[in-house]
């Protein structure tokens, strides 16, 4: 099937004079998860991953992704005809400098410029400008042959309570607008989907376990319009937005419009995030000041309200996740569990739950092998049953009104081997050391990120990953600037200095490949400490309240600070958790959260 779809593609390739055909993941607001009218990358390749890069010339196709994905690519492109390239591994190629060394002077690449960042597209015209390899961005060829692609998606938005929200729109927007006078910013543009929900105070269902709007949203010092469907928007939160100073506009009027922009305005524009086409339509005599959102900061820092509902999101899916737990420990061995029906059943425990509206993200439930691949969805192609022994790693989230959730726990579902001890107790010592970390202000996560891999760097491994990622409210389970990696990104934000209210992620992990995998995720809020001579110092507040498996756990590898601070967290486990289950449940977490 996607050799049939490869040969139609490229028979277009050759109607249009096209000589090599570019297929990011994007949408066209940079999103990292599409929504299916979106996924031309996965219909060409057959690859599911959120991450990764197409490229498809006459004779031949490449697949570009990260180690993430490395395992699970392999297997979705075995016999399709398209080539894996890893990503960092050394001897392969980047995307840019696999089209330099291909194309030849005269060539064309085709791409959909809605799907591309600005910036991207910039960087590789003017690169591929140099070798007289022209660039066409106006073409979907891979939605061309797609027949039966589904449709746009337009679903009903809807309003954030303030009571959830924490500050209205209004207040939102004059903080906007303030900003946009210091800078000198005429216009600020805004095509970021999670921006917008945060910003308007609106959220919606068009990404499936992301609760945004497709929509733009330009804003001037006297208008605020809002690019969107409108069938998707109400009478009631039309006149809402409309009362607020927000004005409803078809969604695709947005290139238009900023055609039509006066030359001599200055417009902010995040071209990291925005598309190449709408950068595109910007008219010559307008200047154009390419910097981070100014809404990215202010989304990231969660206010008083933000947090204090965080705490309580936490405690329902702790309460769920824990109950969860319990259940696989009771039935192992006695009732046939698969992944997808363990992830099922986890889900049931979340629907039962105040306030749950949904999964974060696709839930990653992985035994044994399965395990190793870091964002391995199970299917029904690939489910397997689990049997009493060895682990389970289990990745899911959550959306609550009250928040967004993200938690892994790798369970001992039977005996397990003394090498999966091992490495089970030092990533949780990774885990443990970065979620006690104090340190002054100042510092991003390139300055902590040490403190988790050193677990594993002192005895010459790691993982392929980032160790922590921010969490949007009620929004995206992945949202920058904050993050925890020692290497810096191309194309990303600066790494964010942690300041108090910032919600990130505490994530080390170990994969060994046919064997096992291992990770250890607790969701933490960034406070102040003390301050002192030296400055203000900051320390992290962990949400996340479902205990580690000690049946894993050899207590042996652990310092005596680190046994302190595992009892202290599973003490506070117990306090939160055991009034919300029945009599049963919390005599099992009373045991599971025993002192070692």
């Amino acid at each position: 099937m996607i050799q049939e779809r490869l040969a139609a593609l490229r028979s277009l390739m050759k109607q249009h004079q096209v000589d090599a055909y570019l297929v990011p993941t994007d949408d066209f607001h940079c999103s990292e998860y599409v929504g299916e009218y979106f996924k031309c990358r996965e219909f060409i390749t057959g690859f599911t991953g959120s991450a990764g890069t197409a490229v498809i010339t006459m004779d031949m196709a490449g697949l570009w992704t990260d180690g993430r994905y490395f395992i699970q690519a392999a297997g979705q492109l075995a016999g399709t005809g398209v080539t894996l390239y890893r990503m960092g591994e050394e001897g392969v190629p980047t995307v840019e400098q696999f089209l330099l060394d291909t194309l030849k002077p005269g060539q064309c690449l085709g791409f959909d410029g809605r799907t591309m960042t600005a910036r991207g597209g910039e960087e590789l015209e003017k690169k591929l400008g140099e070798k007289q390899v022209s660039v066409s961005c106006h073409m979907d060829l891979v939605g061309d042959i797609w027949t039966d692609r589904p449709a746009l998606s337009c679903r009903p938005a809807w309003n954030l309570d303030l009571k959830y929200a924490g500050k209205p729109r209004t207040e939102k927007i004059a903080d906007m607008r303030k900003a946009m006078a210091e800078k000198k910013a005429d216009y600020f543009v805004l095509t970021s989907l999670d921006d917008i929900a945060w910003l308007l105070n609106i959220r919606g269902d068009d990404v499936a376990c992301n609760p945004v709007v497709l929509s733009y949203l330009c804003i001037t010092q006297g208008q605020v319009l809002l690019f969107a469907q409108p069938q998707a928007f109400s009478e009631e939160l039309t006149a809402s937005l409309k009362h607020d100073g927000v004005t409803l506009q078809p969604y695709n009027d947005v290139y238009g419009y900023i055609a039509g922009i006066p030359a001599g305005k200055t417009m902010l524009l995040s071209c990291a995030v925005s598309n190449y086409t709408l950068k595109k339509s910007v008219p010559e005599g307008v200047r154009i000041l390419d910097e981070d959102n100014l809404s990215l900061l202010p989304k990231a820092i969660k206010n008083p309200v933000e947090m204090a509902n965080m705490k309580k999101a936490h405690i329902r899916d702790g309460v769920a996740v824990t109950r969860w737990m319990y259940w696989l420990k009771q039935n192992m061995g006695k009732i046939e569990i698969t992944e997808l029906s363990a992830s099922a059943k986890l889900e049931e425990f979340r629907l039962l739950g105040e306030h749950y509206l949904g999964p974060s993200f696709d839930p990653i439930v992985a035994y044994g092998p399965h395990a190793a691949m870091c964002h391995y969805s199970s299917t029904p192609e690939t489910n397997v049953a689990l049997q009493p022994k060895g682990l389970l790693l289990a990745d899911t989230g959550g959306q609550y009104l009250e928040g967004t959730t993200d938690i892994t726990r790798t369970i001992a579902v039977g005996e397990t081997t003394r090498k999966e001890k091992e490495y089970f107790t030092r990533v949780l010592r990774a885990n443990l050391a970065l979620g006690a970390a104090r340190f002054l202000y100042g510092c991003d996560g390139k300055n902590l990120d040490y403190l988790a891999r050193a677990p594993l760097w002192e005895i010459g491994q790691d993982y392929n990953h980032g160790t922590g990622h921010g969490v949007g409210y009620l929004l995206n389970v992945h949202e920058g600037p904050n993050d925890f990696r020692w290497k810096t990104r191309a194309g990303r934000p600066a790494p964010a200095v942690f300041e108090e209210g910032m919600i990130t992620t505490d994530e080390p992990g170990f994969y060994l490949e046919g064997e096992f995998g291992i990770r250890h995720e607790n969701v933490m809020l960034c406070r102040k400490a003390e301050k002192t001579e030296f400055g203000q110092f900051m320390e992290f507040e962990t949400l996340t309240l479902v205990p580690f498996d000690l049946d894993a756990v050899l207590p042996e590898e652990l310092s005596e600070r680190e046994k302190k601070l595992l009892n202290a967290y599973h003490k506070k486990v117990y306090e939160k958790i055991a009034p919300a289950l029945s009599e049963k449940e919390a005599a099992w977490l009373k045991q599971a959260t025993r002192e070692i």
